[in-house]
């Protein structure tokens, strides 16, 4: 029986419902396609995810570099130290004294750039904070890279120089003058131009030098040099490498300033750290026909003393001492060969008070036998003693010291006592000065026959022409024994670049 055709069986439904199916079966595929694509969505999202977390953490790599290299300690020199420095102005010191002159900020902080303290590597520029968001994603590795292998990682660490933090800075100065002498001349001369290197070998481990290139009419004791009074000369006048341990201990080796005083190891190789154009008579270089051993081959070891608020500081120091000056053309710094199995010897202590800013109070001892030819071994003992206030606008430099010679087996001590006094105030960027000192050796000094008595003011001005040049107007008057005293005037640029 067929009951299709039946009007009451048959369907009967709104006309609509027939057509809607065929859209709803394009809503199911609609739906279907559309979770399939959320899906592939989610799994680029947490892609995208995971490669932002690898940009990430290769920027805060980037950033740790950066604040490493920025983090790198500049200059003191030298000093300031350059020696000061800086002075130069400085990098860390290698001796616990430091430079009294006033180093501008912007040296200090010139250490980042190449052409003042730390060079990049070779061929290379350094990273800064200011990279863009591509150049520090630009090396992030790929999933098909391989990590390197330890050996290489020790390999790369050993090869990457940025790591030292070397840091160069220089220092020249250029001179107008003459005196009254009999046989001198007026003259533009050369100064020094000093090259100021420091370098952080590890955190522990740094390296200081100091290459000299000079032009001066003599080289050894205030005699002419063999190949002409107009040769220029290069010295290798520091050469160190100090470990710190903490700031109790400190040793250092090489070639370094005599912790005798404090002129010696405040200002260094640059006139443009100092006051005045040159250093007082009693801290002459030995090549310029200077008493005092200003450099010392050996080891030196340094730290604080704990002492609360005084801030006791020591320095003790061995090594090869200085040269007898015999014969007289003889090279002053022993720095290969000792002339005597006896090693020199420097003890020194001072304080720097909390309570008074800018004090340093202190003394040295320092021992040595000499042993001239044709004549007796000498025992050599230097007493100082030094008493300074340095602020930023004003120095008052106070020194003294004995120097005595004793001739072995025979009943003779030579006596030479020797100081000076320095003063100036800063009034913007004008700063006068005034210096007295005085020298005075017997005629019969088995060590130094030729110096004599020597003692008269200094007097001068300083002024500031920029942050890094200086130009100083200064005149002397010096005093001498049996000789006609002698006026000098004398006209320096001195500058850091």
């Amino acid at each position: 029986m067929n009951l299709s055709g039946h009007p009451s069986l048959r369907l009967t439904g709104p006309p609509c419902v027939g057509a809607m199916r065929p859209w709803l079966l394009v809503l199911a595929f609609v739906v279907c396609l559309s979770s399939t694509n959320a899906q592939e969505t989610a799994d680029k999202v947490l892609v995208d995810k995971q490669m932002l977390q690898t940009l990430m953490q290769r920027v805060d790599e980037l950033e740790a570099r950066v604040k490493q290299l920025e983090s790198g300690p500049a200059v003191d020199a030298g000093n300031r130290s350059a020696g000061g420095a800086t002075g130069v102005a400085p990098a860390p010191q290698l001796h616990s004294t430091e430079p009294a002159v006033r180093i501008p900020s912007s040296v200090l902080n010139s250490s980042a750039t190449a052409t003042s303290f730390v060079p990049a590597k070779e061929g290379t520029q350094p990273k800064t904070a200011e990279g863009t968001f591509a150049e520090a994603t630009r090396n992030v590795p790929t999933s098909q890279e391989q990590e390197p292998s330890q050996s290489e990682n020790m390999m790369a660490e050993r090869m990457d120089l940025s790591k030292t933090l070397l840091r160069i800075r220089g220092f020249g100065d250029v001179n107008f003058g003459g005196n009254t002498q009999h046989g001198t001349t007026t003259s533009f001369a050369l100064g020094q131009l000093d090259l100021f290197t420091t370098s952080d070998i590890s955190e522990k481990f740094k390296f200081l030098s100091e290459i000299v290139f000079e032009g001066a009419t003599s080289n050894i004791y205030g005699q002419p040099k063999q190949e002409g009074v107009n040769s220029l000369g290069v010295d290798l006048e520091r050469y160190v490498l100090q470990y710190s341990h903490n700031d109790y201990f400190n040793i250092s080796a090489g070639r370094m300033h005599t912790a005798i005083g404090y002129y010696n190891t405040a200002y260094h190789h640059s006139t443009w750290l100092q006051t005045t154009t040159g250093r007082p008579l009693l801290f002459q270089f030995e090549d310029e026909g200077g008493i005092l051993p200003i450099h010392i081959v050996g080891v030196s070891v340094s730290g604080d003393v704990p002492s609360g608020s005084l801030g006791l500081h020591y320095i003790a120091e061995v090594g090869n001492g200085r040269e007898s000056r015999t014969p007289f053309i003889s090279e002053p710094v022993q720095n290969i060969v000792d002339e005597n199995n006896h090693k020199a010897f420097n003890l020194a202590m001072f304080i720097r008070p909390e309570a008074v800013r800018g004090l340093q109070t202190g003394f040295s001892v320092y021992r040595d036998v000499l042993e001239p030819i044709n004549s007796p071994r000498v025992g050599q003992t230097i007493l100082a003693a030094h008493a300074v206030l340095v602020r930023s606008n004003y120095e008052w430099l106070n020194e003294a010291m004995l120097i005595r010679e004793s001739l072995f087996g025979e009943n003779k001590v030579y006596n030479t006592p020797g100081f000076y006094t320095q003063v100036s105030k800063q009034y913007g960027s004008w700063r006068p000065y005034l210096r007295y000192q005085y020298i005075n050796v017997a005629k019969t000094n088995p060590i130094f026959p030729d110096i004599g008595l020597q003692h008269g003011p200094s007097v001068g001005i300083r002024y500031d022409a920029s942050e890094f040049v200086a130009v100083k107007f200064q005149y002397d008057y010096t005093v001498q024994r049996q000789t006609p005293s002698i006026n000098t005037l004398t006209l320096q640029v001195g500058f850091t670049f």
